[in-house]
């Protein structure tokens, strides 16, 4: 009888938990949103950097282009959430930004003018989705001064810079960027 009992107790748990995480487990689900998008900036953010000292900021570009996708990719793939970067002023037509990742991307921007520190801002929620319920983490990619060699006025940017963009991304949305502005998120997702 107790056998019983403790299992239709923990049945009851376990599905009090899938309809509803409480919020200590948002709390536990959003540091490991907030690691895996601390991975992807740091990793990608080491490979920008060699590449500038390398091969220049033309150069560098294909960073962006070819490795920030494969590094979401080994991301998302480690941490079993799908990890990557959007904004609505997007370079790359994969970084088009959803419903929820506009949304977190205005609140976050709305917080910075009210004078949240940039590197703090994150955001997440539970939502329902037509397939069920979904973890959402948004953390902000506040524009540093390097960030400006691509993403700043294009008319300061170098010739080089400004060919390559050209050739690689002909629907460039991604540049007249200050420092301090929000270039876009980090998002984080993992379905319940």
């Amino acid at each position: 009888m107790k056998a019983t009992v403790l299992s239709l107790s923990a049945l009851a748990l376990l599905a009090g938990c899938a309809s509803s995480p409480s919020a200590e487990q948002q709390a536990a689900m959003a540091a490991d949103a907030r690691k895996a998008a601390g991975t992807l900036i740091q990793q990608l953010g080491g490979e920008l950097k060699a590449a500038l000292a390398e091969k220049g900021p033309d150069g560098a570009i294909g960073v962006c282009k070819l490795r920030a996708p494969r590094i979401a990719a080994d991301v998302s793939r480690q941490s079993g959430f799908t990890v990557k970067r959007v904004s609505p002023k997007n370079r790359n037509p994969a970084g088009v930004p959803d419903a929820w990742e506009t949304q977190a991307q205005a609140t976050l921007e709305t917080r910075l003018a009210a004078g949240e520190k940039p590197e703090t801002l994150e955001t997440w929620q539970v939502v329902r989705t037509a397939t069920g319920k979904q973890f959402r983490y948004a953390k902000a990619l506040p524009v540093q001064p390097v960030c400006l060699t691509c993403h700043g006025d294009p008319a300061k940017m170098a010739d080089g810079v400004k060919a390559r963009l050209a050739a690689d991304y002909p629907l460039d949305k991604a540049t007249g960027y200050a420092p301090g502005m929000l270039r876009g998120i980090v998002s984080v997702k993992r379905d319940l």
